[in-house]
């Protein structure tokens, strides 16, 4: 039922396809903004309400629930430039991503027009596990596990006994970074690795070019829920948007 110029809960339930439990879950969560009580308790929505669940929804499809509330909530209580830098703070993780996958995809191509240059290759580049760790951006103690799940096979300096990372083991290295980022197990990490080793490039191409293309379908939701996100704080918050 519609009272004047406000929704119930059952009203903005139906409108965005959700329970009633849902929209009451979303309102506890800073979703959306409180709502109005009616002088007999009822909670009373507007169409404030209903763009907010919209473009709480359609956030969360590109930058997951807990920033897209802390977006929401970031709006609400006023801080327009806190939701802007989870915003770009997204953005930039996506970067990031897509810089590593580049350089995989990069670093496989070029190994299916070349074989795996054996380790103590003359002019090879040999990295302590550290300098590693820092090139893909992961812990050193990220590579030790990986190590111990028969991951990466670095060699050892004969004099200090340092682990050292030849250009093979850094290809395989990047790969293990992109392949754990993608939530795969060891045990298909181990197949790939494999593949790779063999020259069995192009099983591993198709896999990270995947990759890509899902990143790029992310990217584009992102992009689609800036556009609903400045829709609707420039309608409903517009002190807001004019203070920028």
């Amino acid at each position: 039922m519609i009272v004047s110029d406000h929704l119930q809960t059952v009203d903005l339930a139906r409108a965005a396809q959700l329970s009633v439990q849902q929209v009451r879950n979303y309102e506890a969560g800073g979703f959306i903004p409180q709502a109005e009580r009616s002088p007999s308790g009822y909670r009373l929505y507007t169409q404030k309400h209903l763009a907010a669940l919209k473009t709480a929804r359609i956030l969360a499809g590109g930058y997951g629930w807990q920033r897209a509330r802390a977006i929401m909530q970031s709006v609400h209580q006023g801080n327009l430039a806190l939701a802007l830098a989870l915003v770009d703070e997204r953005h930039a993780e996506l970067a990031t991503r897509r810089d590593r996958i580049e350089q995989t995809l990069a670093a496989l191509r070029t190994l299916a027009v070349q074989s795996l240059r054996p380790a103590g290759t003359r002019h090879a580049q040999h990295l302590r596990v550290g300098q590693a760790a820092k090139l893909v951006g992961v812990r050193v103690s990220a590579l030790h596990f990986w190590e111990q799940q028969g991951l990466l096979h670095p060699v050892r300096d004969p004099t200090s006994r340092y682990r050292l990372y030849d250009e093979q083991q850094l290809h395989r290295l990047r790969v293990v970074v992109l392949l754990r980022d993608a939530a795969y197990d060891f045990s298909a990490i181990r197949l790939a690795l494999d593949e790779l080793a063999a020259g069995h490039t192009e099983r591993a191409i198709a896999a990270v070019e995947r990759k890509h293309s899902e990143l790029a379908r992310i990217s584009w939701t992102c992009l689609a829920a800036v556009s609903s996100f400045q829709a609707y704080v420039s309608e409903f918050w517009p002190d807001l948007y004019a203070s920028l």
